[in-house]
């Protein structure tokens, strides 16, 4: 342990300032206009893959994004660790809102980082910390202490669906063998308490189109005698909840695996002050579905967000219009046992039945995945508790992630292996936020638990 900390005190200014480079690539993919600067972030992956001493390193096609793939095999009968992570980030919008520029990464301290944290656009998701395993490789490369073999496969399309990622994954399954799958897109409880993302929840993404008269009407002429399709969008987002914050879509929660108290009482053993929760955010009270806490609100239930909603005359001033359409994106962050395909059908049937006569409802499905749970008597479990508690001093802690990693249900259906979720980003971290940020602390940290992984994964295995 100690070899590891001191190269990573050694060439922490070195490791720093590439995760800066990096980031300072603007590689939006949701957005065309960025294309070429995703391209460019796959080809600065492929180059530090091969800097950190992978023996054969790819740029792999795809209908979409390229996937760059690397590898050091040191010993075929020794153990495999394939390593995912994503060089796309989130759209910085809404620009304004940045205290510094997103793609110009700066290092600032903050009460929960005195030690520094980076500020850009995937500083925490997901360069910074796909870029932990890349450092990690190296140190065990330079010091000769890779204990097995290592595989990279390295993605631009995850922050929107990572279809082309599918794609490539159904025909390289050789290629893609492995014994466990480590993924850092996850975060911790705290940087004194670690913890190991064991659940994930799936999404159902839609976009929906409420049309009404077939152009816009003057709302002083025609308001009262035309529906108006961002009022009537307003009254059928509001139906998809109850009184007690409960989905409405018959059907939603047919499948929806609930938890016994015992499972609902380890997850309470988790820290948590509802009080500072509500201070981060600076909100006066919590909102969920009834019957449940905020741990269980955004872990193991479902939920459904309107995550933007547009329509009419949104301009300086005043227009009085009557608009032709209104739009809203919805999201559905579903739990295991809940599939994606089945439950963007019981939207789509329920949303378009609510819709009253006098307009038209088109949905429009973007992207989904299912959810994912992963036992924590595995050895790939075992071995990452053992390297946090090495690095941290305590054990990690199990919990349930609230987000979506669509394509970690996808590897166990198509490479038949377990995934190991080592986060080492917090929740005040900011990912798809304006300002988001990574500790320099967790990001060195990060670098210094890997290879312990490495090390015991190969020991439990024996």
């Amino acid at each position: 342990m100690e070899n590891i900390k001191s190269y990573v005190q050694q060439h922490k200014d070195r490791f720093i300032n590439e995760l800066i480079e990096l980031l300072k690539i603007p590689s939006v993919s949701a957005d065309t206009a960025y294309s070429q600067d995703v391209i460019d972030t796959a080809e600065a992956v492929k180059a530090s893959l091969s800097q950190a001493g992978c023996d054969l390193v790819e740029t792999c096609d795809t209908p979409g994004y390229p996937i760059i793939y690397g590898e050091k095999i040191i010993d075929p009968n020794l153990p495999t660790v394939l390593v995912y992570g994503h060089y796309d980030v989130q759209p910085p919008d809404p620009m304004e809102l940045w205290t510094s520029p997103p793609f110009e990464p700066v290092i600032k301290t903050t009460d929960i980082h005195p030690d520094g944290a980076i500020f850009a656009r995937g500083a925490c998701d997901d360069k910074g910390q796909m870029y932990m395993h890349v450092k990690a490789l190296e140190y065990m490369v330079q010091s000769n202490t890779l204990p097995c073999n290592v595989k990279f496969m390295i993605e631009g399309e995850e922050e929107v669906g990572s279809a082309s990622l599918a794609w490539f994954v159904e025909r390289n399954q050789e290629k893609l063998k492995n014994d466990v799958i480590l993924i850092s897109d996850t975060g911790m409880i705290s940087n004194q308490q670690p913890s190991i993302t064991t659940g994930l929840r799936g999404l159902s993404y839609v976009e929906v189109e409420v049309t009404g008269p077939n152009r816009d009407l003057h709302s002083g002429l025609y308001g009262g005698a035309v529906a108006n399709p961002i009022n009537i969008l307003a009254k059928m987002i509001a139906s998809l909840h109850d009184e007690d914050n409960h989905i409405t879509i018959p059907g939603f929660y047919d499948k929806v695996q609930e938890l016994s108290a015992e499972e609902r009482a380890e997850m309470a053993k988790a820290p948590f002050s509802l009080e500072k929760y509500k201070n981060a955010l600076n909100i006066a009270d919590v909102y969920g579905e009834k019957g449940y806490v905020t741990n269980e609100r955004n872990s193991i239930r479902p939920t459904l967000d309107v995550n933007g909603i547009w329509g009419g005359y949104t301009g300086e001033g005043a227009k009085t219009v009557i608009a032709s359409k209104a739009y809203a994106k919805i999201s559905m962050r579903l739990v295991p046992n809940q599939d994606w395909h089945e439950i963007t059908e019981l939207f789509t049937k329920h949303f378009t039945s609510i819709a009253p006569a006098g307009v038209t409802v088109k949905v429009t499905p973007h992207h989904g995945g299912q959810g994912y749970v992963t036992p924590i008597d595995s050895i790939g479990y075992k071995a990452a508790n053992m390297a946090y508690t090495e690095t941290f001093g305590v054990p990690a802690i199990p919990v349930r992630s609230g987000g979506s990693i669509p394509i970690v249900a996808l590897f166990e259906k198509e490479l038949k292996s377990k995934t190991i979720l080592m986060g080492f980003g917090l929740d005040s971290d900011a990912i798809h936020s304006p300002n988001e940020h990574f500790g320099i602390f967790n990001y060195l940290k990060g670098i210094e638990t890997i290879p312990l992984f490495y090390k015991y994964f190969v020991e439990l295995s024996k």
